[in-house]
């Protein structure tokens, strides 16, 4: 009696011990990788990098903007560009010379500054644009540099040997916002229509409000396995950073 239950009390303390080990061995500690006063990389997990650049508001002052690199078999796809062609040719630059990686795709996920406003650089580089076919409208309609490749609803693109995908929910931030997602690392680019958490509204001249909620909850449903979330501004954060978005656009 006494060997079964030291058998099974080593079996116990075996399992655990794996198990502690396979925990601790798929948990990925964030680390910066690139700075200068223009740019930051930090990688986030394994095979995905956020970016981010800054943005001269008059209304919110420097702003750090997002944008998310992810990366397979030496290809990487670009979710927004960052705020200006200086800084693009630096992020381009970064995975071309330290990643050692081609730059597949290029994709705004809508049509502000701090998605597009360092296309001319992607574009100089040969590098394919696809966005939202609204998100080309608006592009052009405000004279802003234009994404050469459209798609209506959503578009899958490989990298690699994964996929990543952009889709279209419906209207928040802007009539035009799209949300990237890269199922390999279960990670979502939510761009300005995701909100850190204690972000306020924000900038709201080109969004629809009272969409704003339904849109996220849409987001929120399709995307049930999402370990990571990557807000256009701010501190990036987990399936909470839609819950608070969606209290925050809630109609009362």
């Amino acid at each position: 009696m006494k060997f079964i239950i030291n058998t099974l009390l080593i079996i116990v303390f075996t399992v655990t011990s794996l198990n502690c080990i396979a925990q601790k061995q798929g948990t990925f500690k964030p680390k910066e990788v690139y700075r200068s006063k223009d740019l930051i990389v930090t990688q986030i997990a394994a095979n995905t990098f956020e970016h981010t650049s800054f943005l001269q508001t008059n209304d919110f002052g420097n702003v750090p903007c997002n944008g998310l690199v992810v990366r397979n078999s030496n290809e990487t796809i670009v979710f927004d560009t960052p705020t200006n062609d200086k800084s693009a040719e630096e992020l381009i630059k970064w995975i071309k010379e330290k990643l050692h990686c081609k730059i597949n795709a290029i994709i705004p996920t809508h049509f502000h500054d701090d998605c597009l406003g360092g296309l001319k650089a992607f574009h100089d580089h040969d590098i394919p644009s696809y966005a939202y076919f609204k998100t080309i409208e608006l592009a052009k309609a405000n004279n802003f540099m234009v994404p050469k490749n459209g798609f209506r609803d959503s578009i899958i693109l490989k990298v690699g040997n994964e996929k990543i995908s952009a889709k279209f929910f419906g209207e928040g931030h802007t009539k035009d916002n799209v949300v990237g997602y890269f199922p390999s690392e279960n990670i979502m680019f939510g761009g300005c229509l995701i909100k850190e958490l204690d972000a306020t509204k924000g900038y709201l001249g080109d969004a629809n409000v009272s969409a704003w909620s339904s849109t996220v909850d849409k987001v929120k449903k399709e995307y049930p396995n999402v370990k990571i979330i990557v807000p256009g501004h701010g501190a990036r954060g987990n399936k909470k950073l839609l819950d608070y978005t969606i209290n925050l656009f809630k109609i009362k």
